[in-house]
């Protein structure tokens, strides 16, 4: 890198320090030139908000493509997907593929600078599947000489050379740390990732995870600090309590050794000034079933304020007592300087799963906004005991419908609307918070959101929060483990109900919308010891489940060839208890959406919005559908909006960028009234965040298109847009 460039990014860096603790919170104040994007979710608030202005409402119907950037390595077979946020510093994109490589490009033309393959085995010479998603990269830079790249990928976290891409061979071991170690209990085997990057706060990297939810065994979701430097572990804490720590009463007593979840898998913000960290946590494990954790359960789906140095809890809120839906805290919270009461109060937004906004005081963790305790009902599941009340914010008002009745089922054909009642009739709906049953109950919104992992954007200037939202119904069918069969059900079977039958159902069908593939045709597929493999190691976003047994995986295997025994298999070691969390009696028929016979959601219209929330008073100001299905609007219908993935980003010059729609189109939108300005179709769905930056005074707007989702084609571009 040139002296010159050099000098630049120290003056850069030095003025990112200046602006961070300005007047009006974390509102950028960046040089006059070159605008960065510096971290996922663009500032350590994660607003995803940016200054610019150059590409504003009067000319953006002039935006055209500026350069495209292939990665090489999408896999249409496996449904592959880009989630990443691209982050921008010093005129230096750094993003990943597909398959989870990492890479640099120039900023402003698109051409890569250097790439690594964190999956490629030196000893082996060959390259390894790519496990896990990865929603972005972290930069960090101590104002000098030294500038990282942090990496996610599996579970390991890698420190790359900002300048080369080659491992930081002091960080860790050889560059990398093992993030299933450090959690006070041996977690060999078990699903231990981080998808969405961390944050920074001085020399620290502060991490959440990933891990599994099903009825097996495990980990704990417990929060780390990582020395920037050497990767040593600074601070932990534990979001399942340990005896004597806040919060062990919350849980059985035995809890802190066996019971996992409780993690932090969706973004974490940083208040800078107060030296504050808020992290949003995710349900405890298993997702819907709890008669193994009887009680509160704290630190699950809490917003959680730490100490960032430390790690010492200042304050926490549960959004959800006792977790039996899913309902994980799905984006990082927002930090937000709102007027209220008459006086101007530095704030915490946090959006959920069920379509809510949460408000905050930053400081002391007391909602600005009533919260009131409802009665929800009660389980009849053998050992649940579900929480008597949950939280309901007076305001802002849900941002997506709260329950299914047939007033709202999908009037699209009269065909249509038969199908859908015939089936509701027989389901548990019509309230929030009914537990999961036998019969099936309705989750609406479902268990992508409303809100999800995209996150919200926020103008400072207004106090305006911009969030899409889903309004799927989706239905939640339980099934007792190794029903009907006793010790003549199959080991292989009992085993997939465990392991695998949370996401490709009890029948085997999977959810290829999903991107989880049926098993009902993989003898005719894929060897059996590729199946065993990937059932040890993983692939894609199937976590690996590396705790069972080699006996216990080709038990699995026999089961989906149809060469199942029964009471177990031939040969087989001695049988062993269920390991640690494994203690559910239940399982699910899987992740299923709630349709129509044609395939189209059960509700009415819209699909899928974009809405505009005013935090000072609390009201929504818009809501537009998000997205369309062409076939459907030949049709003569209105637009219905679609299923929605990936986040917006809100402009000082007046507008909101989103893609995220199932329609694969990539939009501008006034961020006053919701009018649509601009669109163009992406070369795969745009199922990620975006960013915006500039260099050399010239503002680009950035999206990766890789598809993979809802049915889609996969792709591998990342896209630029700029004004001639």
């Amino acid at each position: 890198m040139s002296d010159v460039v050099t000098v630049r990014a120290l003056v850069l860096h030095a003025l990112w320090g200046i602006v961070v603790i300005a007047a009006l919170g974390l509102v950028w104040r960046p040089a006059p030139t070159d605008v960065a994007w510096p971290m996922h979710g663009g500032d350590p608030g994660h607003q995803q908000y940016s200054p610019l202005a150059h590409i504003n409402r009067s000319n953006v119907q002039r935006l055209r493509l500026a350069w495209t950037y292939r990665t090489g390595d999408a896999r249409a077979d496996d449904r592959s997907q880009i989630q990443s946020n691209p982050i921008v510093v010093d005129g230096v994109l750094y993003a990943t593929s597909p398959q989870l490589k990492a890479f640099a490009l120039d900023a402003a033309t698109g051409r890569e600078l250097w790439r690594f393959d964190p999956f490629l085995s030196g000893a082996q010479g060959r390259e390894a599947e790519a496990l896990g998603v990865n929603r972005g990269l972290v930069h960090w830079s101590d104002g000098k000489a030294a500038r990282r790249v942090f990496l996610s990928a599996g579970q390991f976290l890698y420190a790359l050379d900002a300048r080369t891409g080659t491992p930081i061979r002091t960080f860790g071991a050889q560059g990398r740390i093992d993030l299933a170690k450090g959690l006070g209990r041996d977690v060999s085997g078990l699903t231990v990732m981080s998808n969405t990057p961390g944050a920074i706060y001085e020399d620290l990297l502060i991490v959440g995870t990933r891990v599994s939810e099903g009825p097996g065994a495990a980990a704990p979701g417990h929060i780390r600090a990582y020395d920037v430097r050497s990767g040593a572990i600074r601070w932990t804490f534990r979001t399942i309590p340990w005896p004597g720590e806040y919060g062990y009463e919350t849980w059985p007593p035995d809890a802190w050794a066996r019971s996992g979840g409780a993690n932090v898998w969706s973004g974490i913000s940083v208040d800078v000034e107060r030296g504050l960290v808020f992290l949003p946590t995710g349900s405890a494990a298993f997702d819907f079933w709890g008669g193994d954790r009887k009680g509160a359960n704290l630190f699950a789906n809490c917003v959680l304020a730490l100490r960032a140095d430390t790690g010492r809890r200042v304050w926490h809120y549960q959004v959800v007592h006792h977790d039996l839906w899913d309902r994980d805290l799905p984006a990082a919270p927002v930090l937000v300087t709102v007027t209220h009461g008459g006086r101007r109060i530095d704030a915490v937004a946090q959006v959920t799963k069920h379509g809510y906004v949460f408000l905050f005081d930053r400081q002391t963790g007391e909602p600005l906004f009533p919260v009131q305790e409802r009665a929800v009902p009660a389980s009849d599941l053998k050992d649940e005991l579900a929480w008597p009340t949950q939280p309901f914010p007076i305001a802002p008002p849900p941002f997506a419908r709260q329950q299914l009745t047939e007033a709202e089922v999908t009037s699209r054909t009269p065909a249509a609307r038969a199908h859908v009642l015939e089936r509701l009739r027989t389901l548990r709906t019509g309230q929030p918070f009914i537990p999961p049953s036998r019969e099936g109950t309705v989750i609406f919104p479902g268990f992508d959101g409303g809100g999800e992992w995209g996150g919200q954007a926020l103008d400072p200037a207004s106090g305006w929060l911009y969030v899409n939202s889903n309004e799927m119904a989706w239905v939640l069918e339980m099934v007792e483990i190794g029903a009907g069969g006793g010790s003549s059900v199959p080991q292989g079977q009992r085993l997939y109900q465990t392991q695998c039958a949370s996401c490709h159902g009890v029948d085997r069908a999977g959810a290829p919308a999903q991107t989880i593939p049926s098993l009902q045709d993989v003898a005719a597929r894929l060897e059996r010891a590729e199946v065993a493999r990937v059932i040890a190691e993983g692939k894609g976003v199937m976590p690996r489940f590396g705790a069972l047994r080699a006996d216990e995986r080709n038990a699995i295997v026999r089961y989906l060839f149809g060469e199942a025994r029964p009471g177990g298999t031939q040969g087989s070691p001695r049988p062993r208890a269920p390991g640690p969390g494994a203690r559910s009696p239940y399982t699910t028929t899987g992740y299923n959406r709630f349709f129509d016979h044609e395939g189209y959601p059960a509700v009415e219209p819209p699909w899928g919005t974009l809405n505009a929330i005013d935090l000072n008073a609390g009201t929504i100001v818009w809501q537009i559908p998000l997205g369309e299905l062409p076939e459907l609007t030949e049709q003569g219908m209105a637009p219905t909006g679609t299923e929605n993935y990936g986040g917006p980003v809100v402009t000082a010059g007046g507008l909101i960028f989103i893609g995220a729609t199932k329609d694969e189109m990539f939009r501008a939108f006034d961020k006053r009234t919701g009018e649509l300005l601009w669109q163009t179709k992406l070369p795969a769905g745009g199922y990620a965040t975006p960013g915006t930056y500039s260099v050399n005074g010239r503002q680009f707007v950035v999206i990766a298109a890789g598809g993979g989702k809802m049915g889609t084609k996969s792709g591998d571009a990342y896209v630029a847009f700029a004004l001639p």
